[in-house]
């Protein structure tokens, strides 16, 4: 059978609108919408109709009723009504229930909410109602269609064709800014604002600041006369001090942070910075002036933080900085008390005892709250002393990520081998550290 006849007893069988009879013959006809196909099939079914009346009135006018009526076809309506026959275009079409007839309407809809928000491109979807699938399938297996598409195609093009002319923005597939799903059974729309991503680097220049927001062990968060109501362990983060500008600046709802690594909270980080990604949710506003923001940022942190190199970026950062955190190589400088004074000779043997070693390290005593008792195998690159006093000592380190610096200084209780306790054989004990360097690129060492 061929797509004139199928086209034609499809018709018989069923009302259709332009649209859903052309996506019956999707695959067929490139650069032709599904509308235009439709169209273009009932033009050529009227046609033949009209002449098939002047040599059989019968078969002209059955044909013509079939395309006038379940076509809701005007041009072969008019040919009836001019042989005297009064008809009138009555009923929906069987299929999408006339959804078609109303796109201008709802694209002007999500036109107007989209108009609330900054965005950069956009993504159109919908949800199509059981019954309308159910039928169209039912519909192709009676007539053995395999040049069609889905409905949810065609509505989501269509009308993201008419978007694209209204706002000046594109359809994008893989990372759109704004997903907004149509629901087609009572045509309520969704909007899904994708998050914004902005990653660099920061310093923290202040001990005693968290990287993260800290909930009360107490309360858990709920607020208690411990946290002073704030439901907070400490009362700012590096995380609230970059975010909040941000937020503010954004309208976005909430924000997320992501550290290559955290330095521990009485520890400074210094050199050139951790690297970061900020998430923020349901942005209002995208297309911000970075370097701008960078200078509102640092002037809020009020010399607490700093942040440098911002850049808009995505969520394949997040999980990159995610997985480099554990293998890349950080430098600290350690300030360290001895019990006993140590002679040089004895000193020495943390550079060759050390460098190079791989560390054995049990889940330290202060974090085993919330982080799982195993033991870890850590490496140390290289080590470097000054001596300050005749007990304290300036410790440089350069070791692989999740190291756990004071540990490797003070043993824990043996928990940590080697450590330099156990190597000078006296009590060691940090008592300040820093992070001075961050290397996430695969270093010599790791090759």
């Amino acid at each position: 059978m061929g797509l004139i006849d199928q086209a034609m007893e499809i018709l018989k069988a069923h009302k259709l609108c332009d649209n859903c009879l052309g996506r019956q013959f999707a695959l067929l006809g490139t650069g032709l919408s599904n509308e235009e196909r439709g169209r273009s099939i009932k033009t050529v079914l009227t046609l033949m109709g009209h002449e098939f009346f002047a040599k059989d009135k019968v078969r002209g006018e059955s044909l013509l009723r079939t395309v006038a009526i379940n076509g809701f076809f005007a041009p072969a309506l008019g040919i009836l009504q001019s042989i005297g026959l009064e008809l009138r275009i009555e009923g929906k079409c069987e299929i999408c229930e006339n959804i078609f007839s109303k796109k201008e309407e709802i694209t002007r809809k999500i036109a107007s909410e989209l108009g609330k928000y900054e965005f950069n491109n956009f993504l159109i979807g919908s949800k199509v109602p059981p019954r309308i699938s159910e039928k169209e399938d039912a519909l192709r297996a009676t007539f053995g269609i395999s040049t069609g598409e889905a409905l949810k195609a065609e509505i989501n093009r269509e009308i993201g064709k008419m978007l694209t002319v209204i706002t000046g923005k594109k359809a994008e597939f893989n990372r759109p800014d704004i997903l907004v799903v149509l629901d087609l059974e009572d045509f309520s729309i969704s909007i899904e604002v994708n998050p914004l991503h902005i990653s660099g680097r920061y310093l923290k220049l202040k001990r005693g600041i968290p990287q993260t927001k800290w909930p009360c062990r107490q309360c858990r968060g709920k607020g208690c006369e411990r946290c002073g109501g704030t439901g907070k362990m400490y009362q700012e983060s590096v995380e609230e001090i970059i975010a909040k500008p941000v937020l503010e600046i954004t309208g976005g709802e909430e924000s997320k942070f992501h550290g290559a690594g955290r330095e521990d909270i009485d520890a400074r980080m210094l050199g050139s910075g951790r690297r970061f990604v900020l998430e923020i949710k349901n942005p209002k506003k995208r297309n911000i002036d970075l370097k701008e923001l960078e200078n509102i940022i640092n002037t809020y942190s009020e010399g607490k933080v700093k942040v440098m190199d911002l850049s808009f970026s995505n969520k394949d950062e997040v999980r990159n900085i995610k997985a480099m955190s554990q293998i890349s190589t950080k430098t600290y400088c350690a300030l360290v008390e001895l019990k006993d004074q140590v002679p040089l000779e004895k000193l020495e043997l943390l550079k060759t005892k050390l460098t190079g070693e791989i560390i054995h390290q049990q889940t330290p005593k202060r974090v085993t709250h919330r982080r799982a008792n195993l033991v870890r195998a850590k490496k140390v690159y290289r080590v470097d002393y000054k001596i300050l006093d005749s007990n304290r000592l300036e410790l440089i380190i350069e070791g692989q990520g999740g190291l756990y610096i004071k540990e490797l200084i003070s043993g824990d209780e043996g928990r940590t081998k080697p450590s330099v306790s156990s190597i000078l054989n006296t009590e060691a004990k940090c008592l300040q550290l820093d992070v001075i360097k961050v290397d996430e690129k695969h270093s010599e060492h790791q090759a």
